[in-house]
């Protein structure tokens, strides 16, 4: 029966505080994670990439900012205010930044893992005057006396273990997927980068795991080039020559709305499509094989679209890739691959309110393989790309699953016999 569980204000259960505004002089290459808004993905995981560190001489200042197992974090201000982040131990050891709350369940009062879901479910309804106004933040105060479903702790600790235990296999998919990622960017390091088939033809010997078929589409020598030493016959371009910059709006067409981050192109989340434009005729419409970069200041948010059609904001930068020359797949790696090559091209667009510089861009100089290289390459990694889209569409089942359970958990419709 819905509305069977007692409801409480969340500072009754729950402890609320807020991060702490590190400076960036302060960062180190390592030492403990700090954890900010961006390193929160949509679905509420949380990645390293683009990780900085306090060195650990300084944490004991922090001590209060460190965050424990099955923490709950809100994003409080900017253009993903609302969005929830959970901790795992393999988040930790970490501080929490500015601009979020921490929300840990009182011992003896709620189950940590339980508050994670009745906050998440809960808090999307209370988003909706912050999300449809002006405002781009919201006060701790707004959400101390905001009501959650409380009940009985031995079911709340049921609860958490049910849903819990969906997310555990959607954490071990994406763990899987990042360790098939990896040898991907192995193999793109070996022969794109380090070029280590052609130094293995130039000196008569054979490179582990690949073929000889595939060996011999590799040249025995490098030469001279804007980029230095690379292999013989691969053209060094500027990316004017394979990309094309444009921005055909949507008009009156209905299509999704995509937002680029720093792990690729996602789908928009239906919280944030009011702040990702306020008309949607004005956004850009994108296909299959195009290049989106999308905002940020700090880090390079791009990813490559694979669906048939969406759109983006207009502040957007979408590219088409003249895939005769290269393969969109290669190019989107060699991005994701080669960060740091990449990285000036955000410092100018920054300070125009851009997403990158898209002049500075496409006089940028990149390597092109060989066509039937690039083809190979793309060949020996299908099998890893196909488990990981088995994955992905498998953790997307189990997401609608949980999303499907939780308000009939949290309403006392359904209740699990313990």
């Amino acid at each position: 029966m819905t509305g069977e569980w007692p409801q409480q204000a969340l500072e009754e259960v729950a402890e609320l505080s807020g991060g702490f505004a590190f400076k960036s002089e302060d960062y180190s290459t390592s030492g403990r994670f700090v954890l900010r808004t961006l390193n929160i993905n949509e679905d509420g995981s949380i990645h390293r990439d683009d990780a900085v560190f306090l060195p650990l001489e300084k944490c004991d200042l922090y001590k209060r900012f460190e965050l424990q197992e099955h923490d709950t974090l809100f994003v409080m201000v900017g253009a993903t205010l609302g969005k929830v982040g959970y901790v795992r131990r393999e988040t930790l050891p970490a501080l929490l930044n500015q601009n979020m709350w921490r929300i840990r369940g009182r011992d003896g009062l709620c189950d940590k893992r339980y508050l994670q879901y009745a906050f998440r479910h809960t808090v999307v309804k209370n988003l909706g005057w912050a999300s449809g106004s002006a405002r781009d933040f919201v006060r701790r105060d707004d959400y101390r006396t905001m009501e959650i479903p409380v009940p009985p702790l031995a079911e709340q600790k049921t609860i958490g273990k049910v849903l819990g235990a969906l997310d555990d296999k959607i954490e071990l998919n994406q763990r899987m997927n990042a360790t098939l990622e990896a040898m991907a960017r192995a193999l793109f390091q070996s022969w794109f980068v380090d070029f280590e088939p052609v130094r293995a033809n130039l000196d008569g010997l054979r490179v582990a795991g690949i073929d000889k078929t595939t060996a011999g589409l590799f040249p025995a020598h490098l030469e001279d080039s804007p980029l230095g030493k690379v292999p013989v016959g691969w053209c060094v371009l500027k990316f004017a020559d394979v990309l094309t910059p444009h921005s055909v709006r949507v008009g009156e067409e209905s299509v999704p709305e995509f937002s680029a981050t720093v792990t690729g192109l996602s789908s928009r989340d239906e919280r944030f499509k009011k702040q990702l434009s306020k008309s949607q005729s004005k956004n850009k419409r994108i296909v299959a094989g195009d290049l989106v970069f999308g905002f940020s200041r700090e880090v390079i948010n791009f990813g490559l679209m694979r669906e048939p059609v969406g759109a983006v904001s207009p502040v957007y930068e979408v590219f088409k890739i003249d895939s005769s020359k290269i393969e969109p797949e290669l190019l989107e790696r060699l991005f994701r691959f080669n960060m740091p090559y990449y990285m000036d091209i955000l410092k100018p667009g920054a300070r125009e309110g851009k997403p990158i510089d898209r002049e500075y861009l496409l006089r940028k100089h990149l390597l092109v393989p060989d066509i039937a290289v690039q083809r190979a390459f793309l060949a020996t990694i299908q099998p890893w790309t196909d488990k990981i889209k088995a994955n992905e569409a498998e953790s997307r089942t189990l997401a609608t699953l949980r999303d499907t359970l939780l308000p009939k958990l949290l309403s006392g419709e359904l209740q699990i016999n313990q």
